[in-house]
């Protein structure tokens, strides 16, 4: 039961993947099918073959997705960004497929099929693979996400490894035009003040609470008296001259060496600057008690009548659309 020169090269084309429909019109039998599933080849979905025994690779498994949503189907949302390299996103499952309209949306045991109208996305394709353009799979995922600190998170991941445009995410989150639209702009609003990591972007929403502190800045340039740059905090009060700093390794932007991100903090001691630090696990089991020592250290600079001798910049940000 030799299977004809073109069916080989096509599985060869699509990692030993094919179809029914591709097996029928090379002329392989429906007795032959019928034979060979499940002795020699493998049914990864209805109507999706995996010409092995074997259990399939990633690879294989996400060209029979593409496969059952059929012609000009192509990855999207949390497995595209996954592909495209997003710590915060996974390929599956399930797997996310975009069909273009008017085929109908489906969920086929591991595989998330969905229609759409929004056709005019940028595809890659690569090594077998369509994969939808990573802006459009961000803003996807992150609409997909229940959990908004997971959501966050992706877009910050995006936008501060300079993967993604804010302006490109800004153009997917107006032309999805759906529910969680106020949701997604608010993220955006966040990574565009300055937000670098979710414990950032909490720690900001948590001091905007406070009647007594004035608002800061997220991540500015500092200088020092003499005009050399300093530790840029994660949060700066620019009344009193005060730092505060997210502690932890985790959660500081990709590519800064950990341990000269610590010995730089003690650059902004020389120059005066208070500087109170908190940690992820405490803003989450205690919020509101980071919060008073905040607004107590706060309250202890502005009493003291003396201001470090630096200069704030805040950094340059796109502009965001509408919140409301």
């Amino acid at each position: 039961m030799h299977l004809p020169d073109p069916v080989l090269a096509l599985a060869r084309s699509q990692h030993g993947v094919v179809t029914r429909r591709q097996l029928l019109e090379a002329d392989v039998t429906r007795d032959t099918l019928r034979w060979r599933v499940g002795r020699d080849w493998r049914l990864l979905l209805p109507g999706v073959y995996a010409l092995q025994t074997g259990l399939p690779t990633q690879h294989q498994r996400l060209v029979a997705a593409l496969l059952s949503g059929g012609d000009g189907a192509w990855l999207a949302g949390m497995t595209a960004g996954a592909l495209h390299g997003l710590r915060s996103c996974s390929v599956g499952p399930p797997v996310r497929v975009l069909v273009p309209a008017p085929r109908r949306s489906r969920r086929i045991a591991w595989v998330d099929i969905r229609s759409t109208t929004l056709t005019g996305e940028p595809v890659l394709e690569r090594d077998g693979l369509r994969v939808g353009c990573l802006a459009r799979a961000v803003v996807d995922a992150a609409a997909e996400t229940p959990d908004g600190r997971t959501a966050r998170a992706l877009v910050i991941e995006a936008v501060q490894r300079r993967l993604v445009r804010l302006d490109d995410l800004e153009h997917w989150v107006d032309a999805r035009g759906r529910s969680g639209t106020v949701r997604l702009r608010h993220m955006l609003a966040e990574v565009a003040a300055g937000a670098w990591s979710v414990p950032e972007s909490d720690l900001l929403a948590l001091i905007r609470t406070s009647p007594s502190l004035p608002c800061p800045l997220a991540n500015p340039v500092l200088t020092g008296p003499a005009g050399e740059e300093l530790t840029s905090p994660d949060v700066w009060f620019d009344d009193v001259g005060m730092a505060v700093m997210v502690q932890s390794r985790e959660f500081h932007a990709d590519g800064l060496d950990w341990d000269v991100t610590v010995e730089q903090g003690s650059d902004l001691a020389a120059a005066r600057v208070v500087v109170v630090g908190v940690t992820p696990a405490a803003l989450a089991r205690d919020p509101s008690a980071q919060l008073r020592r905040i607004e107590r250290a706060h309250a202890g600079a502005r009493r003291s009548g003396t201001r470090a001798p630096v200069a704030a910049t805040p950094r340059p940000t796109l502009p965001i659309m509408r919140v409301g």
